[in-house]
């Protein structure tokens, strides 16, 4: 029996970008010790069908916190805000949980092993959103002299879901930790500070982002132990571009040493033209290599 389980959700739109995680995940020899399951979210038949020849299980995602139609209004992949956070309940035969959005892929197997070295003993796995190369992580607009208004994302979005002042200053500076990857353990008290932060999250604010507002609550408020991974372990190439080195044909980080990239995830899509490259793969941007060459890739999965 598998103990370890990797787990994504998608609805039919993103199954081209579900099977492509899949087939990222099963490259690797090390994969065959890992199951593999999937919450649908509005997948075909035929989807899940294909599916079910690579992974181990499929369930339906549900609303595990009620939420009014009124929010929801009929945008039945939002349940990813909401079920992500009850893994143990749809899939209660494993001991440690990875989660990976569908539109992030595996490029090393390192970081997978990572975040399963890094929720032992309770913790939580995941990663900050700041490293080298960053060069703006909270705004203010300066009002007078050196007065400002905060306008980090975890102070912003706090403030919208009538999250208290005192939780929402506490947040304001704190590094925005991203929730498309991250790592826990069945028993992990984690779980239990998420859900009820999610909960009020949920009944103050929008559906879309609650669940990270909820995570970054736990971590910076409540406190649960945490173990920071290197951002290379989710890149998200939103927030800055990689490079791409041609002698070991992989993606890598775009200063020195250059790190191999983990895991890479195309939260927020890379646009051109106003199409996202998660919605069409034909798209290519302009990617430095290590060595100052420009070339014209796409950043999703080749197999």
């Amino acid at each position: 029996m598998k103990k370890n389980v990797i787990v994504s959700l998608a609805d039919s739109n993103y199954f081209p970008l579900l099977n492509e995680l899949i087939d990222s995940i099963k490259r690797f020899n090390d994969s065959s010790e890992v199951a593999i399951c999937i919450l649908d979210a509005g997948l075909s038949e035929d989807q899940k069908t294909e599916l079910l020849s690579k992974v181990d299980e499929i369930k339906s995602a549900e609303w595990d916190i009620k939420v009014p139609d009124s929010k929801i209004k009929g945008r039945e992949w939002l349940k990813s805000q909401v079920s992500r956070a009850f893994l143990p309940k749809y899939f209660p035969s494993y001991e440690k949980y990875l989660w990976i959005d569908c539109d992030a892929w595996v490029n090393d197997w390192q970081s997978v092993e990572l975040y399963f070295k890094a929720c032992e003993n309770g913790k939580l796995g995941i990663t900050q959103t700041i490293g080298p190369g960053y060069k703006i992580t909270s705004r203010v607009n300066w009002v007078f002299g050196k007065l400002a208004i905060i306008k980090s994302q975890n102070f912003k979005h706090a403030v919208k879901s009538n999250i208290s002042l005192e939780k929402a200053r506490k947040l304001a500076f704190a590094p925005h930790i991203n929730i498309g990857v991250f790592s826990l353990e069945k028993n992990s008290m984690c779980w239990n500070s998420w859900q009820e932060n999610l909960k009020q999250t949920l009944k103050g604010g929008e559906i879309f982002g609650s669940e990270q507002l909820a995570m970054n609550i736990s971590v910076y408020v409540d406190k649960v132990e945490t173990e920071f991974l290197p951002l290379n372990c989710n890149w998200i190439t939103s927030n800055l571009l990689p490079k791409f080195d041609e002698d070991k044909d992989t993606w890598v980080e775009p200063y020195l040493p250059n790190y191999k990239i983990g895991i890479m995830h195309l939260a927020a899509g890379i646009w051109k033209d106003n199409e996202d490259m998660r919605l069409n793969k034909n798209i290519k941007i302009n990617i430095k290599t290590i060595t100052g060459k420009i070339l014209n890739k796409s950043l999703r999965f080749n197999n």
